[in-house]
């Protein structure tokens, strides 16, 4: 039989109130690659796990200049270099006819880069991942609460990080592997 790597450890937990804790026990022990599992969000969460702010807006303002710039060289460029003609002696550009593709453009872009960029930070489409053989997790989507450990975790130790969990009061601690 192949050996077989580990991805990490999960554990499950009573409520919502004992998963709080136990992230903010594991963060406070060193860990940086651990991630919990809830059926609805969880107040407080975030800063327990020590997150911050999500890129997102980032790169939704970064699409939505991006198509502000495009329209607005786009009307521009159309009406004063590829065809400057001058009808009714009004200028060659005014920026004022070009607001509606300009506002199109930056909308657009805005949505595209909202969703894709979603979709690369959280790495999706992710049609496997290692805790989908747990029988157990499949409750997650339900009512049971979970914990897991990455063994890419720099302070990742079968021993260690078994006993912190069934300290923290995980129930079911069980390995993963990939």
């Amino acid at each position: 039989m192949a050996d077989r790597k580990n991805w990490g450890m999960v554990a499950e937990f009573d409520n919502p109130a004992r998963l709080l804790e136990a992230a903010q026990k594991v963060r406070e022990a060193g860990y940086q690659k651990f991630e919990v599992w809830s059926p609805f969000p969880i107040h407080g969460m975030d800063d327990a796990m020590g997150l911050g702010g999500s890129k997102v807006p980032w790169i939704t303002l970064l699409g939505g200049l991006t198509g502000l710039t495009i329209g607005f060289t786009l009307q521009w460029w159309s009406g004063s270099i590829a065809y400057p003609i001058v009808i009714g002696g009004k200028p060659l550009f005014a920026w004022q006819f070009g607001l509606p593709v300009m506002f199109e453009l930056t909308i657009l872009l805005s949505a595209f880069g909202t969703v894709f960029g979603m979709f690369g930070l959280n790495k999706l489409p992710r049609p496997y991942h290692p805790l989908d053989k747990i029988k157990r997790f499949k409750k997650a989507t339900d009512d049971a609460f979970f914990l897991s450990i990455e063994a890419a975790d720099a302070k990742f130790d079968l021993g260690g990080s078994k006993a912190l969990l069934e300290k923290l009061g995980g129930k079911h601690v069980t390995l993963v592997e990939e």
